[in-house]
């Protein structure tokens, strides 16, 4: 999920320094939640228009699988000229990006902006993550690197992160269990808390300014659960471990996918040829299975009795080949928000087929297991399935549920496209790295 790129040494702070400091992480924090919102309220004025104005001025359900396959063939072709003449080219393939990565040139930031507003507005399986950690810190350490010479750009970059993830998940607790890893593997910078410190303060300050903005949560309604039992223990080993294992299975498909679009070179037609496939998948899943899933999960959860269990699968397998499909064909975005549906999905298509199990055991541990496969982090994996359900019952289960989990994913293929996997598209598109 992290940049592993060597970084310089961080000298220990002061508590003078740490106090001084956590005024610009202040804003920081607040800058990153801005810029999210920005992008978030963008991209829905768009996506209100397309998916709901237009269709409703024409006479057209929104829902019906030719209009869903305009759409995301539509989107590819926009999202694909993007990439290939906007100065720029949307930055690296977000296929090859972890979450926090180093800074890209400042040119790049507004075509990068543009990609991933378009891919969000127009449907497409990737969540806003990967590009809107990439953008605020961009822009953060350029407008710091300016302001406040004397604060390291490492630490800009770390506290630029931090407050997006704050902001994003609506809570500091998610950029905590990030950056745990993160701060822990920094060379100097003191103690743990030390190194936290700064970067916690950009995170509640991110999370509190979106928070006030645009009230985002993870939480999915679903029934109360009271007790906890060795059944539902040994419910979620399985669960967990089986969900995993789809991840696993995304993750072997992914390099494998990404090369078959990346044959075609041309950035217009890699992400056309995504937008095209992608729309005749939405075709076949219906408007469930669009979008990054946040709010597609809840009503699927909410409204489960309406699907059988033969639709249940179709949403599972239909999103998960829209997530590869999407990730692939070079639009920008992250991969785990979607992932966190197909894990809601996989859920409660458990209960639909063992309803003795608890929805909130089987949902909590589906989501942990395919986030940890995605992402290869264990905190954020157990955070963000305990976050869907707001049950703190969960926790403990998924505590023991995500080490067999993580055994399987310790050596197994990642779920990202490495640089000798790269087939190059073409010297422009080629020039979105940062340098």
């Amino acid at each position: 999920m992290t940049s592993r790129e060597p970084q310089p040494e961080l000298a220990a702070p002061s508590v003078r320094s740490l106090v001084l400091l956590s005024i610009p992480a202040v804003l920081i924090g607040v800058i990153s939640a801005l810029t999210l919102w920005v992008v978030d309220e963008v991209a829905g004025v768009i996506d209100d228009g397309i998916w709901k104005s237009l269709p409703s001025a024409l006479g057209i359900d929104p829902s019906s699988g030719w209009w869903i396959f305009l759409i995301l063939t539509v989107t590819g072709l926009a999202v694909g000229l993007t990439v290939w003449l906007v100065p720029g080219h949307a930055g690296p393939d977000s296929a090859t990006t972890e979450l926090v990565t180093t800074p890209l040139r400042i040119g790049i930031v507004p075509s990068l902006a543009l990609a991933a507003v378009l891919g969000l507005a127009g449907g497409v399986s990737l969540g806003p993550e990967n590009p809107i950690i990439a953008i605020n810190v961009s822009i953060l350490v350029a407008l710091v690197g300016r302001i406040w010479k004397a604060v390291p750009s490492q630490l800009v970059m770390l506290m630029a992160a931090s407050g997006t993830i704050g902001a994003l998940f609506g809570t500091p607790v998610a950029a905590a269990l990030v950056f745990t890893g993160i701060v822990a593997a920094v060379k100097g910078g003191g103690a743990l808390w030390d190194k936290l410190f700064l970067p916690l303060v950009s995170a509640a300050a991110g999370s509190l300014t979106m928070t006030l903005l645009a009230h985002p949560h993870l939480a999915i309604p679903m029934p109360a659960y009271t007790h906890v039992t060795g059944w539902d223990v040994l419910a979620a080993l399985i669960i967990g471990a089986v969900a995993t294992g789809v991840g696993l299975l995304g993750a072997v498909l992914f390099p494998l996918i990404h090369r078959a679009f990346h044959a075609l070179r041309q950035p217009v037609l890699i992400t056309l040829a995504g937008g095209i496939v992608l729309g005749l998948v939405g075709a076949v899943g219906g408007p469930i299975t669009l979008f990054k899933g946040l709010e597609q999960m809840g009503t699927l959860v909410v409204n489960r009795a309406d699907y059988s269990i033969g639709q249940l699968v179709l949403i599972v397998v239909v999103k998960l080949v829209a997530l590869l499909v999407a990730a692939s064909s070079g639009f920008r975005g992250g991969r785990v928000f979607p992932a966190v549906f197909i894990g809601a999905a996989l859920g409660t298509l458990t209960v639909a087929l063992v309803p003795v199990v608890p929805l909130p055991v089987a949902i909590a541990a589906a989501v942990m297991g395919i986030t940890l496969a995605v992402t290869r982090d264990g905190w954020i994996a157990i955070f963000v399935g305990v976050a869907v359900t707001q049950n703190l019952l969960v926790l403990p289960i998924l505590s023991l549920a995500v080490l067999p989990a993580w055994l399987m994913v310790t050596k197994a293929p990642e779920f990202l496209i490495t640089p000798k996997a790269i087939t190059p598209t073409s010297p422009r598109a080629a020039d979105g790295a940062g340098r």
